[in-house]
């Protein structure tokens, strides 16, 4: 049955006009952005599906292959949805770029996993700070795979003085979805802070991203 013979009360737009953004079910959102479905499948349906293949919203969110892959997605269709979920991707990065300082280790953590935790594989990252602790950028420098990844210091270091940043917060991810920092996590964070000091760069953080909430080496007594 064609969403147009639905119930007006449940069709995703009418409800959306009526009841407002939040009522929506994530398949029918992306059924707003899809606009239509395909054959035999309303965009609902086809919202559900990609859902299930991607392995729900976050997994899609992170996603970095081709969306027309999923579902038997068009082009048309797959470059609107990467579209809509690079533009959200966007409006968190300048979400944290407006704030004037990092208040907390908190609100640190809470961007971090939002960005990070769904990648099947390992990424490390840095959020480049002012003398202030005023965000600069947020980059993603390294990707590995499950088994880990390469971490070059050298690179690290160059890539402050671009920003010309005068603290640095780490963080990269347990595709595991432990967070718990290994032996070989707390000797990178050493050697980083060792080559950074060489050119005043302080090393604030270093953040494990797993499925809970991210764990600062920090907080913990590691830095």
């Amino acid at each position: 049955m064609n969403i147009s013979q639905w119930p007006v009360e449940e069709r995703p737009r009418e409800k959306l006009l009526s009841q407002g953004a939040a009522a929506l079910s994530d398949a029918e959102l992306l059924a707003i952005f899809l606009g239509s479905g395909s054959r035999g499948q309303t965009a609902v349906d086809l919202g559900r599906r990609l859902l299930v293949q991607s392995g729900g919203l976050r997994a899609l969110f992170v996603r970095t292959e081709p969306l027309p892959e999923l579902c038997g997605l068009g082009p048309a269709k797959g470059c609107r949805l990467q579209a809509v979920l690079e533009v959200a991707r966007r409006c968190l990065g300048n979400d944290l770029k407006r704030r004037s300082t990092l208040r907390s280790p908190r609100d640190t953590a809470a961007f971090l996993r939002t960005r990070m935790s769904d990648y099947p594989y390992e990424v490390f990252a840095a959020v480049f700070l002012d003398n202030r602790h005023r965000v600069i950028a947020f980059e993603e420098m390294f990707r590995g795979t499950i088994d880990g990844t390469a971490v070059h210091p050298r690179e690290v270091v160059r890539a402050c003085l671009r920003h010309n940043a005068a603290a640095v917060i780490f963080a990269h991810n347990h595709p595991s979805g432990v967070a718990e920092p290994s032996e070989s996590d707390r000797e990178i964070t050493c050697e980083l802070r060792e080559a950074l000091a060489l050119v005043g760069v302080r090393v604030l953080d270093h953040f494990i991203v797993g499925t809970e909430s991210p764990v600062s080496m920090a907080q913990k007594g590691w830095l």
